[in-house]
């Protein structure tokens, strides 16, 4: 039972009360005060007096309207008693609680679809108190998605007021985990016309479905099938080496994080060498590898690398390290 559903029912009495008014207007021959007067006294039967003497014809008509509205507006006080019993109040008042926190959201991420790829993201973002929320269209899904506290939209990811709804404009990124390679190239495609700037991640099965999602304007692209080759691959070749990995990733029984941090204009580190930032003794942090510009990795940098404006750092260690680089990365007042 929802509100929609009594939204419906109190129309269709509505449209009885109209035909039944216009139907003793023109039985009868009354003005339509009166009409409406019988007919609210008829549905309701409480048996006031009739404003006229009712002919043949009229009284069949209100035995009729009797048998019909009894049993309608019966049904209707049935819907509206299972919806205040049900807590359906109080649902209501969290999905409008739900909606003001989602339009007030900036810089957060969209996850589309929360299927068995997408769950996996879920998790994975609330580990690491992501803000971000899921565009699901299966209610049941979407039931699961509320029980764990997630913010979501109920409804279809391929359609642009839905993409608006979850704030795509002011978005700083976009998943897409959708079985169907069309859906994930819609999406792609409408997120990319209503945020230039958005950066998307999507999924894909079939490979030819690659550079549609790369021209529709996907940043990336991930293949399921790919990734679970090259980690069985991985896991036989070098079993302890993948388990670090996942480690790292999953963290499920360490406190091990892997993240990119970007040097900005007023950080310390700007100009200077590894060797003198020394972030491995002061902060306590790996420094697997700097990316700079967009292509360019330098794997294991030596400590006379120097670092400049705009280079990533691949950094590992907990998250209370990972914050304090970002901070000293940030702000050369820290």
């Amino acid at each position: 039972m929802n509100l929609k559903k009594i939204g419906i029912w109190f129309s269709i009495m509505l449209g009885i009360v109209i035909v039944s008014s216009i139907g003793y207007i023109i039985i009868l021959d009354i003005s339509f005060i009166d009409a409406l007067y019988m007919t609210i006294i008829t549905m309701s039967t409480v048996g006031y007096k009739e404003v006229v003497e009712l002919n043949v014809a009229g009284k069949w008509y209100t035995i009729a309207l009797i048998l019909i509205s009894v049993g309608m507006v019966g049904y209707l006080l049935k819907v509206v008693f299972d919806f205040f019993s049900q807590g359906n109040i109080r649902s209501a008042w969290r999905r409008g609680k739900m909606d003001r926190t989602i339009k007030s959201l900036k810089d957060h991420y969209i996850i589309c679809g929360s299927g068995d790829t997408g769950i996996n993201v879920i998790n994975q973002f609330l580990r690491r108190e992501m803000s971000f929320v899921v565009i699901e269209k299966d209610e049941e899904v979407a039931q699961e998605l509320d029980d764990m506290g997630v913010l979501y939209i109920l409804g279809d990811a391929s359609k642009e007021e839905v993409l608006q709804k979850a704030g795509v404009e002011s978005a700083k990124g976009l998943i897409t985990t959708l079985s169907k390679d069309a859906e994930n190239v819609f999406i792609v495609l409408t997120a990319r016309q209503l945020n230039p700037d958005i950066f998307i991640i999507s999924r894909f099965h079939d490979r030819s479905t690659r550079n549609k999602l790369i021209h529709a304007g996907a940043n990336r692209v991930v293949s399921p099938d790919e990734i679970g080759g090259k980690k069985m691959a991985q896991l036989m070749i070098s079993p302890e080496v993948q388990f670090f990995v996942d480690n790292i990733i999953d963290a499920k029984n360490m406190t091990i994080n892997m993240e990119e941090v970007i040097v900005h204009e007023n950080s310390t580190l700007a100009g200077k060498t590894l060797r003198q930032a020394d972030i491995s003794n002061k902060i306590g942090l790996i420094v697997l590898a700097i990316r700079r510009e967009e292509e360019k990795l330098i794997f294991n940098p030596k400590a006379n690398e120097v670092l400049t404006v705009g280079d990533g750092l691949i950094v590992v260690g907990s998250k209370e390290q990972i914050t304090k680089i970002s901070e000293v990365a940030l702000d050369q007042e820290r």
